[in-house]
């Protein structure tokens, strides 16, 4: 399941910088230049989760895989965008892709780094970004109900209820407003699900501030964090610079003292990465052997077939039932074996809604 997160953000906000940061196998050019980053590259980081290596601990496995998310950085954008000003086509192409948006903010002052929009005003990012993705949102949808104006003689309730949809979406972008703010489900959702739009997605917002401000942020990143709230997203106060560092270094015991000398107690980029995964929509369950102690990447939501499929698709053809430990009574009980003769060890069918850190084995017949 190869979910991605794109980050984005005006020229010159540590945009590559973080990227560089986050997927330290894949660097990204950085440089004080407007289109530094032309085709989007992509890393995929390993997402940190305590849970693994404590039952890694009990287990003694051959091997630790832990579940994994992609980011990719994107080329930045400028005014314009939407009518193709700049890089604006391959921009909006490439955002298009991805299942989730991590908007890096500048929320620093440096003479030396270029900002074309004069002082620093992260609401006004915030809203340059926020603004090229409506007009694009826009056009796609009024292009929508044209298509379907054609065709609502044919009396489709299916077209109806599409039209109905759209009409609200066009209302809710031609006031500024992102279409993730309506909260669409069911039915709703899948009306507009083809034409993919930029300002549904999930966004989380990372405040990249200067190093005296890394621990209790600055009014820029106040002044975003306030207006995140309100459309009720999340901020994550970052020093890029500062992670690009950590992540250069080997050892842990370097990067303890790396924590100590910043007062920190981990990586930012630890807390963005947890973050990416939860703004997904995704969930973690485990396998547990002598092999291999393993986390999978799910939907929340999804019922225990679906979850044994992200092994091998067999398991969901055959599947037959799962065996489901909690990942707090493996810890407090310490084996499977424990587990079962205490009754921890439940038989699920294929209802069973797969909760965040189950252990699991599956049961199936192909």
């Amino acid at each position: 399941m190869a979910l991605q997160a794109g980050i984005v953000g005006l020229p010159n906000v540590g945009k590559s910088t973080l990227f560089n940061a986050v997927s330290n196998s894949a660097k990204a050019q950085a440089s004080n230049y407007r289109f530094c980053t032309i085709e989007p590259n992509i890393g995929q980081v390993d997402v940190p989760d305590d849970r693994l290596a404590k039952l890694a601990e009990l287990v003694q496995p051959q091997r630790i895989l832990p579940t994994t998310i992609e980011f990719v950085d994107i080329a930045g954008l400028v005014k314009g965008a939407s009518k193709g000003e700049g890089l604006g086509n391959k921009f909006l192409a490439n955002i298009r892709e991805v299942d989730a948006i991590v908007h890096v903010i500048r929320c620093f002052e440096d003479e030396n780094i270029l900002r074309d929009e004069g002082d620093i005003n992260p609401i006004s990012d915030k809203e340059i970004i926020d603004t090229e993705l409506q007009l694009k949102d826009l056009d796609s949808v009024e292009k929508k109900i044209q298509r379907l104006e054609k065709m609502i003689k044919t009396g489709d309730p299916k077209i109806k209820h599409g039209l109905e949809v759209l009409q609200l979406c066009l209302k809710h972008l031609s006031e500024g407003k992102n279409i993730r703010g309506l909260k669409l489900e069911g039915e709703d959702r899948e009306a507009i699900a083809d034409i993919f739009l930029l300002t549904g997605k999930p966004v989380l917002y990372v405040a990249n501030v200067d190093e005296a401000a890394l621990l209790t942020g600055n009014k820029y990143s106040d002044a975003l964090v306030k207006a995140a709230q309100e459309e009720g997203s999340q901020v994550i106060v970052m020093n890029n610079s500062i992670e690009a560092q950590i992540s250069e270094l080997e050892s842990q015991e370097d990067k303890e003292l790396f924590f100590a000398e910043y007062g920190l107690t981990e990586p930012g980029l630890d807390r963005l990465i947890r973050s990416a995964y939860t703004l997904l929509n995704l969930a973690t369950y485990f396998t547990a052997g002598v092999q291999e102690v393993r986390a999978w990447t799910i939907h929340k939501g999804w019922k225990a077939p679906q979850a044994a499929s992200v092994i091998h698709t067999d398991f969901e053809k055959g599947f037959i039932k799962a065996e489901v430990i909690a990942y707090e009574d493996y810890i407090k009980y310490k084996n499977e074996a424990a587990c079962r003769e205490n009754g921890r060890l439940r038989i699920e069918g294929k209802e069973y809604i797969v909760q965040d850190g189950d252990v699991m084995h599956f049961r199936f017949n192909v």
